[in-house]
């Protein structure tokens, strides 16, 4: 007898797939969100590099609408399609929310497509008999559809309750991109067990979506998982035809852009291309290990649950339910030992397949199990809220002095200041967490749900307490708009043969400080070598030690440093030209 006829290993009763209310689910997804998004500068690399290329096509028109650009330099990386959608955004919205708030809406709508292709794709799997969990003797197993939505929210809460992907959702970067159109291609596969076609058309454009945003890097995972899921012996077979198809659409998608570039900046994709050839190789012996330190941390707590869902139904393993998360964590793994450097975009692919597989492995476990993850999530969180609100009287009040003298160091020249209405709402929050508790252990909620919203809650209580209480000192810490703001002003000063802002080159400096000048003051950089003022990016210690350049014939006309760096220094110099 096949496996997938044999009875399940899930154990369930109708009580506890009882129902996560719809409000309360959009209220906890929209707390994890929104903060973050509103009250900070962007900040450097990644965040600020992406507003840039946002804002550049509508400062300069042109040729950056068509490739990504910072100021005049062109960014031959990554690719058009975060670009494209932010520019859009902040031409219609900018006027009234700020460019930076309307560059942001972009995180909503890639959160939110994340959400749904996770949530739908989970209920469809959910839904199949291969899934469904063991019929009970007398009656009382839940309906079918209500193990689905169970499981489908069981799997947003876990995707969201994932410490490492909550500061990259909050970016203005390719990395939330990403995540959404991996979570498009999970939904698709799900699709295409009983709608092919639809299922086919749904693949398509989120493999053309992966490469329009991340070029190879974000393409190859989402195509290695849909060739793994498409195996013979999965229930994916008999529809491969549509497989051809989809890659043959987002072939033609792909080509919609590329062909375009290459007639109006042959230059631009070869550098391009040639970035994409450095992103593969084989890695270094540090390197390679890397994941291995850094993925246990990163994908807490999903991991432990899906390892424990690989084994539990591994009687079942190419059931769709399995098969599917299981191939697009496969099609990660495979990229890992061919990328010459992997880091947390490459790590946050695993989430999506890891937090479905997570939800499958709830059905599966025993009271006292699932009680630990309550437990876990109660006690974790307690003592993250409470540490957050110990730094944050030692930074105002000196106590713990010790703890008082550690922020100092990290936070020089920040001067703190207590705005009442931020207290206000952390303290509710607060209370709301107590509230948890109180629920949990007093009441004893049966619902299989409890421990993914009790982990999903307390991550986002504690960013959003992070959010109101933190956020101007980290923003101090990392913006460069008080350094920027430094730099116009000299260079306003300057004299123009054209009354506009002074030229300037560069000499060291590093994307994120440059993506930062053009965000906050419109400085872009000129690469003729007549122009006499040179920005230089260096360090303290080389400029102690003389090494730092520019040493004969060159005045310093301002030397200053982003917030609290202890490390970088910047300095606008006059240099002799030819």
């Amino acid at each position: 007898m096949s496996p997938h006829n044999q009875s399940t290993p899930a154990r369930l009763t109708a009580p506890a797939t009882e129902k996560l209310p719809r409000l309360i689910l959009l209220l906890l997804v929209l707390t994890y969100i929104v903060p973050g998004l509103v009250g900070r500068d962007p900040w450097k690399i990644d965040d600020v590099v992406g507003l840039a290329t946002m804002l550049t096509p509508l400062r300069q028109g042109g040729i950056s609408w068509l490739i990504p650009h910072v100021g005049p330099m062109a960014l031959a990386q990554d690719g058009p399609l975060v670009m494209w959608t932010g520019a859009g955004l902040i031409h219609f919205f900018g006027h009234g929310l700020g460019d930076v708030i309307a560059s942001r809406i972009t995180n909503l709508l890639w959160f939110g497509m994340t959400l749904i292709s996770v949530w739908y794709g989970t209920y469809l799997l959910g839904r199949r008999n291969e899934a469904q969990p063991l019929a009970l003797p007398f009656g009382g197993e839940p309906t079918v559809k209500d193990y689905g939505r169970l499981l489908a929210d069981v799997a947003v809460l876990m995707l969201v309750a994932t410490v490492g992907i909550l500061l990259r959702l909050h970016e203005t970067s390719f990395v939330p991109a990403v995540i959404a159109f991996q979570s498009l291609a999970f939904c698709a596969l799900a699709r295409m067990l009983d709608k092919p076609k639809l299922g086919a058309l749904m693949l398509s454009l989120a493999m053309a979506g992966a490469f329009l945003t991340r070029a190879l890097p974000g393409l190859l995972p989402v195509l290695l998982a849909s060739l793994i899921a498409f195996s013979p012996r999965s229930a994916l077979w008999i529809s491969r035809k549509w497989l051809i198809a989809s890659v043959l659409l987002a072939l033609c998608c792909i080509a919609a852009w590329l062909i375009p570039a290459y007639r109006a900046a042959p230059e631009w994709l070869s550098e391009w291309l040639h970035w994409n050839s450095l992103y593969f190789g084989l890695p270094d012996a540090y390197i390679a290990l890397r994941p291995l330190r850094d993925l246990p941390w990163f994908l807490w707590p999903v991991w432990p649950l899906a390892a424990l869902a690989l084994w539990q139904w591994r009687r079942w393993i190419t059931a769709p339910h399995i098969w599917i998360p299981l191939a697009l964590t496969l099609g990660m793994l495979l990229m890992l030992p061919i990328t010459a450097e992997t880091g947390e975009p490459e790590f946050v692919l695993f989430v999506v397949p890891l937090s479905v597989l997570a939800a499958f492995a709830l059905p599966t476990m025993r009271r006292a199990v699932i009680n630990t993850l309550d437990w876990f999530a109660l006690m974790c969180f307690s003592v993250a809220i409470t540490c957050v609100w110990v730094g944050w009287f030692a930074l105002h009040f000196g106590v713990p002095h010790q703890i008082q003298l550690n922020i100092q160091r990290l936070t020089q020249g920040f001067a703190p200041h207590i705005v009442w209405w931020t207290i206000i709402v952390s303290a509710l929050f607060t209370l709301l967490w107590i509230v948890l508790v109180y629920w949990r252990l007093r009441l004893r909620p049966s619902m299989l749900w409890r421990g993914g919203m009790l982990c999903a809650s307390g991550i986002t209580i504690t960013w959003a307490l992070l959010a109101l209480l933190w956020m101007p000192a980290v923003d101090y810490v990392r913006s460069y708009r008080p350094m920027s703001s430094q730099i116009h002003q000299v260079l306003a000063k300057l004299p123009t043969m054209n009354g506009q802002l002074a030229c300037s080159r560069s000499q060291g400096l590093s994307l994120g400080a440059r993506a930062s000048l053009y965000v906050f003051d419109g400085i872009s950089f000129s690469y003729d070598s007549n122009c006499p003022y040179v920005l230089q990016q260096t360090t303290q210690e080389q400029l102690e030690q003389g090494l730092a350049g520019y040493s004969d014939g060159a005045s310093v006309l301002w030397e200053g440093s982003r917030g609290a760096d202890r490390y970088d220094r910047y300095r606008l110099l006059r240099v002799q030209t030819k």
